[in-house]
């Protein structure tokens, strides 16, 4: 008896949840974040240059951390340019984790409690997997995932007591399906993707549910980091093109969705994923195929 009762109130909460979630998706509503302290790693190029101007345009306050000095002065420079707009750049090593912790510290007195945390930087080595230098491994793991425990340890808990925030995880594809020549690349984006997912469900548990999380996973996108690099496909997954996905990332955030996969016909391929037999991951994965223009 008590087998089927808690059958019936997982499925009844099940098309609760559905139902509201399809309707959100229709009428979604979008939150407001002027006078937010917006803090963005990786600020200093690519898409977390274009994330911070555009939260700026909404009346954020900006952090910017970037290990490039130059460029994230860069981007504070661009922010001021468009108006009177609170920013501050701060140089960040995210993959030393004293520096995550000092530079934290810093940002709170100077600024106060970040309201929305997007941790953005990553580092790509590109290389097959027995041509990858053991430090560059480990490079790989410190800036795409670990620096997320520094970063979320150190801004979570003002959120938590609040009971208002935001956690933004930008992981990747292949965060969620391995892709060839990306061994560490992928690993490190599991890991971030995974404890994204995991750090959400334990906010939900601790009632904390005004602290959202969204999570985000393009398929490549036109930076620096992918200078050179082609699909094999172009019109089913094309290199994304940063603007666009800085806008999708930025509405994603603001009408709290939890996942943001790019473009839409990875949907189906990570459904595909899940039923196709091994033999047949092979052609999945020369959809996936893309090319390193270093790789041999």
């Amino acid at each position: 008896m008590k087998t089927i009762l808690d059958t019936s109130i997982f499925w009844g909460k099940f098309l609760y949840y559905f139902l509201g979630s399809l309707v959100y998706r229709i009428i979604p509503k979008k939150k407001n974040v002027a006078g937010e302290i917006v803090l963005i790693t990786g600020a200093g190029s690519g898409l977390g240059r274009l994330l911070a101007i555009t939260f700026a345009s909404l009346g954020a306050i900006l952090v910017l951390w970037d290990i490039n000095e130059e460029g994230n002065m860069e981007t504070c420079r661009m922010i001021k340019e468009k108006g009177d707009v609170k920013v501050f750049a701060y140089t960040c090593n995210r993959g030393n984790r004293q520096d995550v912790y000092r530079v934290a510290d810093q940002v709170k007195r100077e600024v106060g409690d970040v309201n929305i945390l997007v941790n953005n930087a990553g580092f790509l080595t590109g290389k097959l997997f027995l041509n990858t230098p053991d430090h560059m491994v480990e490079r790989s793991f410190l800036v795409s995932a670990l620096s997320h425990f520094w970063t979320c340890k150190a801004f979570l808990p003002a959120m938590l007591k609040a009971n208002h925030g935001h956690l933004v995880c930008i992981s990747s594809i292949a965060g969620v399906v391995g892709i060839n020549g990306l061994s560490d690349y992928c690993a490190s984006k599991f890991a971030a993707f995974g404890f994204a997912e995991s750090l959400y469900l334990e906010l939900r548990l601790l009632q904390k549910s005004n602290v959202k999380a969204t999570i985000v996973c393009p398929y490549f996108v036109n930076t620096g980091m992918f200078d050179g690099c082609t699909t094999k496909d172009l019109l089913l997954l094309p290199i994304l093109e940063h603007e666009n996905v800085a806008q999708k990332v930025l509405n994603a955030i603001l009408e709290e969705q939890v996942y943001l996969i790019m473009p839409t016909f990875l949907h189906v391929v990570l459904f595909l994923k899940q039923i196709i037999s091994p033999d047949m991951m092979i052609t999945l994965a020369e959809t996936l195929e893309w090319t390193l223009p270093w790789l041999p």
